[in-house]
């Protein structure tokens, strides 16, 4: 009886190395590429701060809206105007003292 060598080729390594480096790289693109986990937390870390300073300008803004309506022709808030003339212009009563 003769023995039958039969030589292996590198076809099953290169196909198994091929695999694992594709699994490698979809790997390392799910978590860091543009789409991955970390590009994720840091969109949604960006949305809630954004989200955060939409709701403070958006308060500000009806602040301002309420000012500006009582200062419009309909509404005339006497006090107010008393103060945005102190503050803008600078003027104060006869029966005033100013302290600086």
């Amino acid at each position: 009886m003769t023995a039958v060598h039969t030589q292996r080729g590198f076809g099953g390594l290169a196909y198994l190395a091929f695999a694992c480096a594709l699994g490698v790289y979809f790997t390392f693109a799910a978590v860091q590429g543009d789409y991955g986990m970390f590009r994720r937390v840091a969109i949604d870390a960006e949305a809630e701060t954004l989200r955060t300073e939409r709701d403070r300008l958006a308060l500000e803004l009806a602040e301002m809206q309420n000012l500006t309506h009582r200062l419009s022709d309909e509404y005339l808030d006497l006090d107010l105007l008393d103060q945005q003339t102190r503050d803008v212009l600078g003027y104060m009563r006869s029966d005033e003292i100013a302290i600086r």
